[in-house]
């Protein structure tokens, strides 16, 4: 299960970190390839495979997101024994918290979650609704991804890469969201300073979502700013896990 759940980039004995990315809707694992250039290498890469994509395209998709989180929570597995740092764009950020609820209630919480370009679970009540015909689903992704645009000129492309985006815009939709128990571990928010999806302000409210430390990290770009910004978030990102690392070591 694991296997089929995750790509490793890089995971070996010496990882005694492992972060786990959790692409956005309609995403690859392969958005997070590069990150292992700009982490150290002690500090393994891992990446979800949502079902019905990459390799998995025989794979039913799944009814929802919170049975999403649960499936992966379930994948993790052996894992949970190394420190957990997960990290989360988009519907992404919302599957990440889910699951990092979902490990504490097993009794293995993550060290820190990290989302991105995502409102909090308290803070979902009138975003816009995604889900509509696959033109304008389509138009939706290009306005967010222009780099889309050829892809989905493409008619052999289009039909694989559709349900994809079709499965998981109705995923984003039907999340209730709502009031979840806070966490005991640190947050750390990302986002582009012109992100229609979400302000600054409403990336803050994440700060709610836990007892430990907050932290918000505003880039420049829109809802996908982390590809030009990938440097400066996977940056402050050594920095937090340097901090992680450095309070693991005093409490032993």
């Amino acid at each position: 299960m694991e296997e089929r759940w995750l790509r490793r980039f890089r995971d070996d004995d010496e990882c005694g970190t492992k972060i786990i990315c959790f692409p956005h809707a309609g995403g690859w694992s392969n958005a997070y390839r590069t990150w292992p250039l700009g982490l150290p290498s002690d500090i393994g890469v891992l990446a979800v495979r949502y079902p019905g994509r990459e390799d998995r395209l025989g794979d039913p998709f799944p009814s929802g997101l919170e049975a999403l989180a649960d499936d992966i929570t379930d994948a993790l597995g052996e894992l949970t024994r190394y420190r957990l740092v997960l990290f989360g764009h988009s519907m992404g950020a919302s599957v990440a918290h889910e699951v990092a609820l979902r490990l504490r209630e097993r009794g293995c919480a993550p060290a820190a979650l990290c989302v991105s370009g995502r409102r909090p679970p308290h803070a979902l009540a009138g975003q816009r609704q995604f889900f509509g015909t696959d033109e304008e689903i389509i138009a939706d992704v290009v306005r967010f991804d222009a780099t889309r645009a050829p892809v989905f000129a493409d008619p052999g492309l289009r039909e694989i890469l559709l349900p994809a985006f079709r499965a998981d815009y109705r995923l984003v939709d039907d999340y209730p969201g709502g009031s979840r128990p806070p966490l005991d571990c640190p947050v750390y928010g990302y986002t582009g300073d012109s992100d229609p999806e979400v302000t600054p302000e409403q990336m803050r409210g994440w700060a709610d979502m836990t007892n430990a430390a907050f932290r918000l990290r505003v880039l420049p770009g829109g809802h996908f700013y982390l590809r030009a910004e990938e440097e400066a978030l996977l940056a402050d990102m050594r920095d937090a896990l340097g901090h992680l690392e450095y309070r693991t070591k005093a409490a032993s």
